[in-house]
């Protein structure tokens, strides 16, 4: 998780069409997260709590460990690399 997005690595049978599982997943965490946390319920009470926009990508040229890493790693500090001459 970041502070204005989340990562998934996600699964998905190819007859799901990728707009029907994004709006599975916003609707029933939005719900969730609405009845467990009440300064949320409170702070979006008849607004949206996720944007209506999403990224979606097929993994076929990379493993699934590697997209997995690519993620883990969003987080993390840029390392710095030094050239010596």
């Amino acid at each position: 998780m970041r502070p204005d997005h989340v990562h998934l690595l996600v699964s998905v049978p190819p007859h799901l069409a990728p707009s029907r599982v994004m709006q599975a997943i916003k609707g029933k965490t939005s719900h969730h997260l609405l009845m467990d946390r009440r300064k949320l319920r409170a702070e979006f009470w008849g607004r949206h709590l996720w944007a209506r926009g999403y990224f979606v990508c097929s993994s076929g040229n990379v493993t699934d460990e590697m997209i997995a890493e690519y993620i883990r790693m969003q987080g993390a500090e840029p390392r710095t690399t030094t050239v010596s001459r």
